[in-house]
């Protein structure tokens, strides 16, 4: 065992990151593909370098591994932008803040409401059904309305 590892060649190196970016292929997430190019460097320095010593060779695996990591963290944060769609994948919080007739009247805390083409569950207070009410929070499915007049 020590005796192959004082022996790496480039061809060691290269193959075991090719062996990580075939892997990555099946999905890793990222995960593989900076250290699969950390192990290709390794293997493009001991081929210039062809006397390098493998404990060396181990430390700039380890150091490019995190460098090429860290790196495209940072990139991938600072390239971050606000969506343009807050409220994507998030139906009804649009309807926060507006007024709308009750279509049912809200018994036992339940009742419904229309906006739009779309009719939502709604909890409040008992009212009748054509009282004004406005949408104070959403949880989930349900919208939270309170009497507004």
């Amino acid at each position: 065992m020590w005796d192959s590892l004082q022996h790496l060649s480039y061809w060691n190196w290269l193959a075991v990151g090719t062996l990580l970016l075939i892997l990555e292929v099946f999905g890793a997430g990222g995960y593989l593909l900076w250290i699969g190019l950390a192990a290709a460097c390794v293997g493009v320095l001991t081929f210039l370098f062809p006397e390098l010593p493998w404990t060396l060779q181990f430390i700039l695996f380890g150091v490019l591994s995190v460098l090429t990591a860290v790196l495209w963290w940072r990139r991938q944060r600072s390239a971050a932008k606000p969506s343009d769609q807050p409220g994507l994948n998030r139906r009804g919080s649009e309807l926060v803040g507006r007024q709308f007739v009750l279509y049912e009247a809200i018994a036992s805390g339940r009742g419904k409401i229309k906006a739009g083409d779309t009719l939502w569950l709604v909890s409040g207070p008992d009212l009748p059904a054509g009282s004004q009410v406005r949408v104070i929070g959403q949880d989930g499915v349900l919208l939270k309305v309170e009497a507004s007049g």
